[in-house]
């Protein structure tokens, strides 16, 4: 049976339901999302004289849901007006809606005789062959299941998505013995290839595979923390980005997730696991109940393991005193070990350091990766009989740069086993006996640069499966497909005729070896006959914009001449891929700021990621866009005029002004749409890893239809000094608002010379070149002012804009 899913049906519209929601609404999806209806009036209700028949009145609860998802930071949605794709009701008038959907998910209170109940009603009203799935996290899904019919249990199965349900990609999938197979490959495909969802197959065991594991480690970092004494400071240090992690460690999740959750799922799993070898790990400390009992519940509560709070008009961050509980400064977490290796670029060569350092936090680390590499270990076949299964949830569930058997590989298996064996651990049977076969790592490269796995099942190497629509660039590479490198960017053969340009230097910031790189592409696909370039990465960001540092000291040194040559050429490279005789295709991903967002602009079409979050930011530390930016973003806002000479132009040189003079950020592709960044011809990938195909495949098509490079612009028209007027106006209402400060003001200034063309009287038409040529004496002159180096020295030390 083939199973197309136009329109789907969320029950329950808390936190998670709610957003899941959202994120259907993202896909395009419309969505009915129902809840209870209240049992009482409001005192606000009762005084407005509305009974609990009134519509306001039956749909509060799911309403609520719907807001808090619409005020979610971050956004659940990929722009606001996507909540109009969802239609709320309750679970008493609006049952009947579940005739028209494809996919019923339940997400209500965990506790099965209520999902029973709830699931009654729904078979009343199902369509034969909808499918229906539970968001459950700790109930078996095919206990749920007991006593409905065999249409309904035979479409039936689990889906756990993770919160946010925009943001983590895990969608762990948990069928039941009667759940058809085209059942789950129908959810499987549309979680792909419609919500974008990185998909993991599990076993129906309490908490699956992800928060079996996460909690796991969670719980044992804090035993850790508490028997030898550790610092709440010192164990977020050592559990957070220095090992691969996300930033928000142990601790500071926790006050995300929420302490009563975050409680709730270690209680249910302590209950449901008597048999589990660990289970002492998951009771609750003591200390954590009392937290709870004080409702320090994190973030929703103000206070957790940690405390905003504000002094003198400052916000400050304080910590949690384990022994008396009161907040207290926060304390620096000083390791040698971990300043010594900091800077180290590679996470893997970073952590086997850190792992075997002889100080306090090489101890602490290895106590806890080892304990958490051998209880995952230990939970297979029970959760999963695929190793690759674990390390993908734990990297699209909890954020971890490596999974648990990616991390044994780094650390050495060979080696740490010995060391296990040393402080007298016992390790998994079927890790012995891969060692006794010499097996010494889960996954191995063999000759030809092909990547092979661990089967538990079969206990010997099998190779992992080409998937053609994924395409990754390190298989590429170990098969010597790239034509050319640098430190910066390599050029890559895609095969059938496409080649990628990929940059990979440090948060991928656009420096000379990159640029070099685009101008080499270019030159590549149109001398060898390649039918056109993909610009795309796999770093955590497509690109956050310029070298910063560098530009900073070339003009401390006041090397005004290399800074001139530097500009001039980004500009030039930008302006080759506008003008290359091959289509160029950019597939942006995560931050595209600055310098990112010019080399975007220029490329013939954009296949984004859509968590894209894209800007043009120079105005943030002093300078205006100068690699093409302020040029193509004008050009871009101009070209949206209708075609008639009696327009007023000024209303889009004014949103180009905006939107660069505000240093505005797209928090999504769609927004980017919107913005203007991207074009409504642009696509859209809502699989991460999917980008680059698609982006391909557009190359391919273009190529296809007859590319031809469009005719350099000499007919962009600017409105001169009467503009600049208007924009100043504008500027000095916003200083005198206190909206801005005076340098602020006298930065905008600078833009709004170069957008109205500068010293010209009247509407006049002028070149590409014509702009390029006053931003970039627009960006030196700023970048020779005192108070912009302030800004850039401020933004490299802080992170963030200097208001000066």
């Amino acid at each position: 049976m083939s199973y197309k899913i136009r329109k789907a049906a969320i029950l329950g519209a808390g936190i998670m339901g709610s957003k899941i929601a959202a994120h259907f609404a993202n896909a395009g999806i419309p969505v009915y999302l129902l809840d209870i209806p209240p049992k009482e009036l409001t005192e606000q209700e009762d005084k407005k004289g509305l009974s609990l028949d009134h519509p306001d009145v039956r749909n509060r609860i799911v309403k609520s849901g719907l807001d808090d998802a619409k005020k979610a930071k971050p956004a659940a949605f990929f722009v606001p007006e996507y909540a109009d794709r969802i239609t709320i009701g309750n679970f008493e008038d609006n049952m009947n809606w579940l005739s028209e959907v494809d996919w019923i998910i339940e997400a209500i209170v965990e506790r099965l005789d209520i999902k029973r109940q709830l699931f009654d009603k729904v078979e009343q009203h199902r369509k034969p062959g909808a499918i229906v799935s539970s968001n459950t996290s700790g109930i078996p899904i095919h206990k749920i299941a007991e006593g409905r019919s065999d249409d309904f249990r035979q479409h039936f199965l689990g889906t756990h998505f993770f919160n946010p349900p925009r943001y983590l990609r895990l969608l762990e999938i948990i069928r039941t013995p009667e759940t058809k197979d085209d059942v789950v490959s129908a959810i499987s495909r549309f979680g792909e290839e419609v919500l974008g969802k990185g998909i993991v197959y599990c076993n129906d065991v309490p908490n699956f595979i992800a928060n079996r594991i996460g909690i796991f480690s969670m719980m044992y970092a804090v035993k850790v923390m508490m028997d030898e004494s550790y610092t709440i400071e010192e164990i977020d240090q050592l559990t957070g980005t220095i090992i691969g992690r996300p930033k928000s460690a142990t601790f500071r999740t926790a006050d995300l997730v929420g302490l009563d959750t975050f409680v709730h799922v270690a209680n249910n799993l302590y209950e449901s696991v008597p048999d589990d070898e660990q289970r002492e790990v998951f009771k609750v400390p003591d200390l954590v109940n009392t937290m709870l009992e004080r409702k320090m519940l994190g973030d929703k509560a103000k206070k957790g393991f940690y405390k905003k709070v504000k002094e003198n008009g400052e916000s400050k961050i304080l910590t949690l005193d384990l022994q008396s509980l009161d907040y207290r400064e926060r304390q620096r977490a000083n390791f040698p070990s971990v300043e010594m290796y900091r800077n180290t670029d590679d996470v893997r060569e970073r952590i086997t350091n850190l792992v075997y350092s002889k100080d306090r936090a090489g101890a602490y680390l290895w106590k806890v990766l080892s304990e958490t590499l051998l209880y995952t270990a230990n939970r297979l076949p029970e959760i999963t009989d695929d190793i690759r299964n674990v390390d993908k949830a734990m990297k699209w569930g909890f954020g971890w740069e490596l999974g648990p058997f990616e991390y044994w590989d780094t650390i050495g298996l060979e080696k740490s086993v010995a060391k296990m064996k040393e402080d007298g651990k016992q390790i998994p049977g079927w890790v012995e006996d891969m060692l006794g076969k010499d097996m010494k790592s889960f996954y191995k490269i063999d000759e030809n640069g092909d990547e092979h796995y661990f089967h538990f099942g079969e206990k010997e190497y099998k190779k992992t499966e080409d998937r053609p629509e994924f395409i990754f660039l390190p298989p590429l590479k170990r098969k010597k497909k790239v034509l050319k490198s640098n430190a910066g960017a390599s050029i890559i053969d895609l095969g059938d005729g496409v080649l990628n340009l990929e940059f990979h230097s440090k948060m991928n910031a656009i420096g000379p070896d990159m640029i070099q790189m685009m101008n080499a592409a270019v030159k590549a696909a149109d001398e060898d006959g390649y039918e056109g370039i993909v610009i795309a990465n796999h770093g955590q960001n497509f690109s956050v914009g310029a070298n910063v540092m560098m530009i900073l000291m070339e003009a401390q040194d006041e090397n005004w001449e290399e800074l001139d040559m530097i500009v001039r050429t980004f500009q030039s490279a930008n302006m080759n891929l506008r003008y290359s005789p091959r289509p160029v295709v950019v597939a942006p991903h995560g931050m595209t700021l600055g310098g990112g967002c010019e080399v975007t602009l220029h490329g013939d079409a954009v296949q984004a990621s859509a968590e894209t979050y894209i800007g043009l930011v120079e105005l943030g530390v002093g300078v205006i866009p100068a690699g093409g930016g302020t040029k193509e973003f004008l050009l871009r806002m101009l070209d949206h005029a209708p075609a008639n000479k009696e327009v007023d132009l000024f209303p889009y040189v004014r949103q180009a002004f905006e939107t660069i003079g505000m240093a505005k950020v797209a928090t999504s592709a769609v927004e980017a749409k919107k913005f203007g960044f991207l074009s409504d011809e642009d696509g859209v990938t809502m699989n991460a890893e999917k980008v680059i195909f698609d982006a391909k495949q557009r190359v391919l098509a273009m190529a296809k239809t007859g590319y031809r490079m469009p005719a350099p612009r000499t007919d962009i028209p600017v409105l001169g000094k009467a503009a600049y007027a208007n924009m100043l106006v504008g500027l000095y209402m916003f200083r005198e608002g206190k909206y801005i400060s005076e340098y602020d003001e006298h930065i905008a200034k600078k833009l709004a010379y170069v957008l109205s063309g500068g010293n010209l009287v009247g509407t006049q038409y002028v070149s590409e070149q014509y702009l390029l040529d006053l931003e970039r004496e627009a960006f030196l002159s700023l970048l020779g002012e005192r108070k912009t180096q302030e800004r850039m020295a401020h933004m490299l030390k802080k992170g963030k804009p200097l208001r000066n």
